[in-house]
């Protein structure tokens, strides 16, 4: 059985591989784990990037794809904690933009500064207990090709967004949408989309 698999299937091997890859005071990569470990699990394309003072807190029991040609700019944050991160070829993740998965992004797809993704969230079904005890609901998230999403826009957990997708900067996506659209405010809604027939975009 391949070691991602045991990995997932073990709770017991799990949680003993956290200890040595990962320290439990601050929940990211050993150094080692970074630079002896992690090359062996993850795909990096030919002419992908990242860039010195970005943070990959990437771990081997979770895939972490970054297609050829894909940069990640400074300052960004890239989580495969919680689930795989997929990212598609020459697409950009933005100066300090977070992206946790579970996340799939298409190509050619660009994320401008300080963009959050995050395709979980915290389990907070008892009030009588700490929510960090109570784990995650993992709701992944599609973006699919040639998207751009504006600066310090938010997509929440479950989203779908179609392909060639504008979101205006400061919006907050909370749910699908439509391939060939631009998106607005909070929560974003779609007021332009584009009409392949008559080759314009048309007011929603």
């Amino acid at each position: 059985m391949p070691i991602k698999e045991t990995l997932k299937r073990s709770d017991r091997i799990k949680e003993l591989s956290i200890l040595l890859l990962s320290s439990r005071i601050h929940p990211r990569p050993r150094i080692w784990t970074r630079l002896f470990v992690n090359p062996f699990f993850h795909k990096r394309g030919r002419g992908s990037r990242v860039c010195f003072k970005a943070r990959l807190d990437v771990f081997p029991w979770r895939s972490f794809v970054l297609g050829k040609g894909a940069i990640v700019e400074d300052w960004a944050v890239i989580n495969n904690g919680g689930g795989d991160v997929i990212i598609g070829e020459k697409t950009r993740i933005g100066i300090g933009s977070v992206v946790v998965g579970p996340v799939t992004i298409g190509n050619r797809t660009s994320l401008g500064p300080h963009v959050h993704i995050a395709g979980f969230n915290h389990t907070f079904d008892d009030g009588n207990r700490d929510w960090n005890e109570q784990g995650l609901t993992l709701r992944p998230i599609e973006i699919g090709d040639e998207c751009l999403i504006g600066a310090n826009s938010c997509v929440c957990g479950g989203v779908k967004i179609g392909n060639r997708v504008q979101v205006g900067a400061g919006s907050v996506v909370t749910k699908d949408l439509p391939d060939c659209c631009v998106a607005v405010g909070n929560p974003a809604k779609v007021i332009k989309l584009f009409n392949a027939e008559t080759g314009k975009w048309e007011r929603v």
